[in-house]
C-alpha cells in the first residue's frame, strides 16, 4: 500500500489539511471530495487504494474539519466547486479522477461541469443527479430559520452515537463516529445551516443539470448503501441516465457511508474502475 503524506495546503486566503499519496509530482489524480459531516481524514483508506494507480489527494472543504472559512466565503455548492479548482491548481493536477460522497457530489459535479476538460471520470458514492428527491428529515429541520439553530445549539456524544447507529444498519467503526464528532464543531454547524439553506430544492433544474451531465457522459461507478436513509438507493440505477456507468455496485446492508461500514467491496470496485480510468485517452 502507498504511504501517506499530510501537509497544510495555503491556498492564499486559507489553509487546509491535505493527505496525499502516490506519486508526488503526479497530473493524473484521484481528487476525494468529502460531504457533511466530514473531512479529508474520511478517505485515509481509499486513498491508500487509489494511490496504487496514480496520484490521490483529499482535503477539507471550508468549514469543515480543520479548515477554516475564509472571510467573506459563502457556505454554498458554487464556492465549494471554486475551492476544488483552486486546491487542483496549486497541486499542478492536470486530470482529474473524481471521487464524491453526500456534498461532496454536488461541489464536485459542478467542478466538474465546469471543467469539463479536466474531468476524466466519476465515482459516485450515496450520491449523484437526484431528480425528485425531498430533503430528509434532518435537512429540513436545518433549512427552517431558528429550528436549525436550536438542532446545532446542542449536540450531546450520546445523541450523536444514538443517531449514527439508528440510521446505519451494519454500524460504523466506533473510531470513525468519534472522529466525526469531534471534528462537528462550532463553525462546522454553523457551516450546515448555511449550506443547506443556500442549496435551492434540488428538485429545481435538475432537468437542466441532468441534460449538461447526460451529454458529457463521464464514465462513472456507482456504489450505494441500499439502506441509506438519507438519500434512498433508488437513485443508483437513475444515474446511467447521466453517465457513462462502467458498474454499478449495490450494498445490501450498508447505509450512508459504505466505505466505512463495508469497506472491501468499495475498494475492490474502485481498484477495478481506476484500472480502466487511469492513463486513458479522453
Amino acid at each position: 500500500m502507498a504511504s501517506m503524506r499530510e501537509r497544510l495546503l495555503d491556498l492564499g486566503t486559507t489553509r487546509t489539511p491535505l493527505l496525499e499519496a502516490g506519486p508526488q509530482d503526479g497530473t493524473e489524480a484521484v481528487i476525494f471530495v468529502h460531504g457533511n459531516p466530514g473531512s479529508a481524514s474520511d478517505w485515509r483508506d481509499l486513498l491508500k487504494t487509489a494511490a496504487t494507480r496514480c496520484r490521490a489527494v483529499a482535503f477539507d472543504m471550508p468549514g469543515f474539519g480543520r479548515c477554516r472559512r475564509p472571510t467573506g466565503f459563502k457556505a454554498e455548492v458554487s464556492s465549494y466547486a471554486h475551492f476544488i479548482e483552486l486546491a487542483r491548481r496549486a497541486l499542478g493536477i492536470e486530470t482529474v479522477h473524481l471521487v464524491v460522497h453526500d456534498f461532496g457530489g454536488p461541489f464536485g459535479l459542478v467542478w466538474g461541469l465546469r471543467h469539463p476538460e479536466r474531468w476524466r471520470s466519476v465515482v459516485l458514492i450515496n450520491v449523484g443527479v437526484l431528480p425528485g428527491y425531498r430533503w430528509h428529515t434532518m435537512a429540513r429541520l436545518w433549512r427552517t430559520p431558528i429550528v436549525g439553530e436550536l438542532v446545532q445549539a446542542w449536540v450531546p456524544k450520546f445523541a450523536w452515537e444514538a443517531l449514527m447507529a439508528r440510521t446505519n444498519p451494519k454500524g460504523l467503526p466506533p473510531a470513525f463516529v468519534e472522529k466525526m464528532y469531534r471534528e462537528y464543531d462550532r463553525e462546522t454547524r454553523n457551516t450546515v445551516l448555511e449550506l443547506y439553506r443556500a442549496t435551492p430544492d434540488l428538485t429545481a433544474g435538475w432537468q437542466e443539470l441532468g441534460a449538461a451531465f447526460a451529454k458529457l457522459r463521464k464514465p462513472a461507478l456507482v456504489i450505494w448503501g441500499e439502506r441509506d436513509p438519507f438519500i434512498p438507493a433508488r437513485y443508483a440505477p437513475m444515474q446511467r441516465e447521466f453517465f457513462d456507468v462502467r458498474e454499478e455496485l449495490l450494498l445490501a446492508d450498508s447505509g450512508h457511508w459504505p466505505f466505512q461500514d463495508d469497506p472491501q467491496p468499495v475498494k475492490e470496485a474502485l481498484e477495478r474502475f481506476l484500472a480502466e480510468q487511469v492513463g486513458a485517452a479522453s
